[in-house]
């Protein structure tokens, strides 16, 4: 087993945690000059509550994943790391980052924020961090605050 992470993929969902995942991945890759993959999953199970589902929601929420995941690329890249992707997939991010695409891409660290679910949310829908921390075939970081781990 390594010391070192090699190819780290970091959960966006546009939430403030998420960011403060994106930044401590960030440090993460540079410190051990990793690949950084960004990941936004849409989740569709949202889609079957609108009664009259249409491609230009998906197409929306795709264009929008894609604007938000190239800001996070360029900042990436504008911080010092050369090899940042991104990918945009749809499904239940509880089960397309832990199950497929961490070993798709062979992933040896996730990082995720933490939800703002009460108590009531997560007994009936789970967190995403914990479903990813659950079933993850690698090292999962769950971000709470912003705080420096280096202060």
């Amino acid at each position: 087993m390594g010391l070192k992470y090699q190819n780290i993929l970091v959960a966006i969902d546009g939430s403030k945690e998420a960011d403060w995942a994106f930044r401590k991945g960030i440090e993460i890759a540079k410190r051990n000059q990793a690949n950084l993959l960004l990941v936004h999953v849409i989740d569709t199970r949202s889609f079957a509550l609108i009664e009259a589902y249409d491609t230009v929601i998906g197409d929306r929420a795709e264009k929008q994943a894609k604007d938000m995941l190239e800001n996070y690329q360029k900042q990436a890249v504008d911080a010092g790391l050369s090899n940042v992707h991104f990918e945009i997939e749809f499904g239940s991010p509880k089960i397309r980052i832990p199950r497929d695409l961490a070993k798709k891409h062979k992933v040896d660290l996730i990082l995720c924020g933490a939800t703002g679910m009460n108590v009531v949310e997560r007994f009936f829908i789970g967190s995403v961090s914990e479903h990813i921390t659950r079933y993850a075939p690698c090292d999962v970081l769950v971000v709470r605050t912003e705080k420096d781990s280096e202060k």
